[in-house]
């Protein structure tokens, strides 16, 4: 019973969404808006437990002095700080709590992106090796591109931004679409192996 109610209200909950997708009914859609009512109640409850899972990791971690449990530390007073001060003192456009958003959670974010930008490199530098054809044809784009994006390629070549914005526009656009479609029947594959219950991994194995 503990499995075969999950797999019930799973494939109950993923017909009844599919079959109002394509019925355009006022019951159909107040039904829609109220399941993403509570999704949101769901979200909390979520939140909650994800809260509860990080003060556990911590506190362990902290209890037993484990490496880098001095970060751990830090972690969980931001997180009572912020919430302190969201809740306390308020969240509006002057208040502390943005300030903390804008002055810490920003710049943490912008370095963050910013050490991103030298794996992209050392990744972009092992793909670009020329080893076959088509990393030799990745390689030629990748120059003809990045030349053209900056202010000396223009100048040296005017014809090449044109050139650029037809080859990110068609075969780039072309090579994006079908990622996505892939991306999309994954997903509807993956969605039916749950509704049929083909697929019981968030039932924790089985």
């Amino acid at each position: 019973m503990k499995r075969q109610f999950p797999l019930a209200i799973a494939f109950i909950c993923g017909i009844g969404m599919i079959i109002q997708f394509f019925i355009p009914h006022p019951v159909s859609q107040r039904t829609y808006q109220e399941v993403l009512q509570w999704q949101i109640i769901v979200g909390i409850f979520m939140a909650i437990i994800a809260i509860r899972s990080l003060f556990v990791v911590h506190i362990d971690k902290i209890k037993r002095k484990k490496e880098g449990w001095g970060y751990s530390f830090i972690t969980l007073f931001a997180v009572l700080f912020t919430a302190f001060v969201g809740i306390r003192i308020g969240i509006g456009e002057d208040s502390l709590f943005n300030d903390l958003y804008a002055y810490i959670i920003v710049p943490m974010q912008s370095t963050m992106f910013s050490l991103l930008a030298f794996y992209m490199a050392s990744a972009a530098y092992r793909a670009f090796k020329a080893r076959t054809a088509q990393a030799t044809l990745l390689l030629v784009v990748a120059l003809i591109v990045m030349f053209g994006r900056v202010p000396i390629g223009e100048k040296v070549a005017p014809w090449l931004p044109a050139f650029i914005e037809w080859i990110l526009m068609y075969p780039n656009m072309a090579a994006q679409r079908g990622i996505l479609l892939g991306v999309g029947l994954g997903m509807i594959a993956t969605s039916l192996k749950i509704i049929l219950g083909i697929e019981r991994g968030y039932l924790g194995g089985g």
